[in-house]
């Protein structure tokens, strides 16, 4: 699960990471009225306002402003909310911003004396250790930063049956070029940083920059994080920090209905049951010419409503020009599903404009071919992958 800035600067905060102090609003007079309470609580008499979206690059499409006086802040907010803002990691479309962190400006005027960088703490999946990455290169992309430098990014693993070490926090110090007082406040910003990733069962955090003020300080300017869905039973109050309008639609319908879904790019639906299954059904569709349109794993469970939920779930991609049910009846009988598949056909009526494809193995694989290829509808039946593939290579030559 994905949060907005400010709601990952409120985690931070509350494992004693210091951070950009800024307060979100909904409309530009909420806007003035931050950038107003934060200059009786900071003193600062500049403003930045940041779009909140689930997207980075924000200051590259117009979603991140300076604002120097109240005036400003209003018209900055005004332009900003609402906007639909496009990044390198949005759709053409971009998002549409419902609401703007005002933050407290923390660079001063012609001070040199501030660097910028780059942290993230995340799962090394080759390694199965969490990891530290971080570089000297912070406020640019990480993966140019890859890409040009490689050599300027270090990584820093954890032993997960120890932690984070004070060494390890104090070598990430040093290889940022630190020393004095910045060195000793960057080695608490480290500890803070793994503690709250740890202790929140987040799956990444990625602050950039991370900013050492002329004054020393070390600070969280942005703030990316991702929380572990499947921590969330145990993390009531960052369930509720969900920002559903931010998330693909059609997967958040999915997920209302207990359906296991990912929207992806191609225009062959798939609805499987199991992720093993499923993958391999992707791979199919794709040794087939195919590209899958998404994941769909309806579990075990596959009756007429269930089929049916997911048949209008799948449908609500333009892209699918057909559809492969491929399912291996262990728990669930072949027979009920190859009656769930007509009885839901026949309930959507003219709703199902494109071929399917139904291949059932398993209990009672035979009886439901015959119930597919009685049914008198426009469903193809079969009974080996390779049978399979070659209905969709045809189909979609069609």
């Amino acid at each position: 699960m994905n949060l907005h800035e400010y709601q990952g600067k409120e985690i931070l905060a509350s494992f004693g990471v210091r951070i950009q102090r800024g307060i979100v609003a909904h409309n530009a007079k909420e806007a003035v009225d931050a950038a107003k309470q934060l200059t009786q609580e900071t003193g600062t008499g500049w403003h930045v306002i940041k779009a909140q979206v689930h997207a980075g690059g924000r200051g590259k499409g117009g979603g991140v402003k300076l604002a120097k006086n109240l005036k400003e802040v209003e018209e900055l907010a005004g332009s900003i909310i609402g906007m639909n803002l496009v990044t390198p990691q949005t759709s053409a479309e971009g998002k549409k911003v419902h609401q703007v962190l005002i933050a407290e400006d923390v660079y001063y005027p012609g001070d040199s004396e501030t660097s910028e960088f780059y942290m993230s703490v995340l799962l090394n999946r080759a390694t199965g250790r969490n990891m530290i990455m971080y570089s000297t290169e912070g406020g640019m992309d990480i993966e140019e930063v890859a890409e040009k430098t490689p050599h300027l990014i270090f990584t820093e693993e954890i032993d997960p049956a120890v932690g984070l070490m004070p060494f390890q926090a104090r070598k990430i110090a040093f290889n940022l070029g630190l020393s004095g007082t910045a060195f000793k406040e960057m080695t608490k910003f480290v500890s803070a940083l793994y503690k709250a990733y740890v202790e929140s069962d987040s799956s990444m955090f990625e602050i950039n920059p991370v900013l050492k003020t002329s004054d020393d300080k070390i600070m969280a300017v942005d703030a990316k994080v991702t929380i572990d869905d499947n921590a969330l039973y145990r993390r009531k109050t960052y369930a509720e920090m969900r920002d559903l309008r931010e998330e693909n639609p059609i997967e958040v319908e999915a997920k209302a209905v207990g359906l296991n879904y990912v929207d992806l790019d191609g225009n062959v639906g798939c609805m499987v049951n199991g992720a093993g299954l499923a993958m391999a059904t992707m791979d199919l569709i794709k040794m087939a010419g195919g590209e899958p349109a998404n994941f769909l794993d309806v579990g075990g469970t596959a009756d007429a409503k269930r089929v049916e939920e997911a048949f209008r779930i799948i449908l609500k991609d333009p892209n699918v020009k057909a559809i492969l049910i491929n399912i291996f009846g262990g728990i669930v009988r072949c027979d009920r599903v190859a009656q769930g598949v007509v009885d839901a056909y026949k309930n959507m009526g003219d709703a199902i404009q494109v071929p399917i494809i139904v291949r059932l193995q398993g209990t009672n694989a035979e009886i439901a071919k015959e119930i597919i290829d009685n049914s008198g509808l426009a469903v193809h039946s079969a009974v080996q992958f390779k049978e399979a593939a070659d209905k969709v290579e045809e189909l979609l030559a069609n």
